[in-house]
């Protein structure tokens, strides 16, 4: 039986701390669990450097997970799938967080702390990580044609 967790990088701005913290007190016996920021008292900070963040450590550290959150999930993922190898995507269920990893073996997901109950996030979280990629053709394929994209400029 493989005992290696698996590294999760998580963070948050000042609208997701609380759901960060709920996360990371559900997940640290299964996934070791590094908190990215911010801190509980921070009273303003700016989404996409907490994304940019969670997003360079995924890259550096392959087969590893992030998990952004802000207020709406939205600009954490869009800041996050700026940087290179980085395929994250939006929590919005259970079903659209397996996919995510069964489809486009996404490596971060984003989560809306405004939107998402904590209960809820949590399910969906659990989804996403422990949904493997299916390595069928179709999607590696496609995989492929995503990593092309990157580093396009205009």
């Amino acid at each position: 039986m493989n005992t290696k967790k698996i590294n999760v990088f998580i963070g948050s701005d000042h609208s997701g701390v609380f759901l960060k913290q709920y996360l990371i007190e559900n997940l640290n016996s299964n996934y070791l669990m590094f908190d990215l920021g911010v801190g509980i008292n921070v009273k303003k900070s700016d989404y996409p450097l907490i994304a940019q963040k969670v997003a360079l450590k995924v890259a550096q550290n392959k087969n590893s997970f992030g998990i952004i959150i802000c207020g709406s999930g939205n600009g954490v993922l869009i800041s996050a799938n700026k940087i290179d190898s980085i395929r994250c995507g939006y929590g919005a269920n259970i079903f659209s967080a397996k996919l995510l990893r069964s489809h486009n073996n996404a490596n971060m997901i984003a989560l809306g702390a405004r939107i998402i109950a904590k209960e809820y996030a949590l399910e969906i979280v659990k989804a996403f990580l422990q949904t493997p990629f299916s390595n069928q053709k179709r999607h590696i394929e496609r995989i492929n044609l995503i990593s092309n994209i990157e580093g396009l400029k205009k």
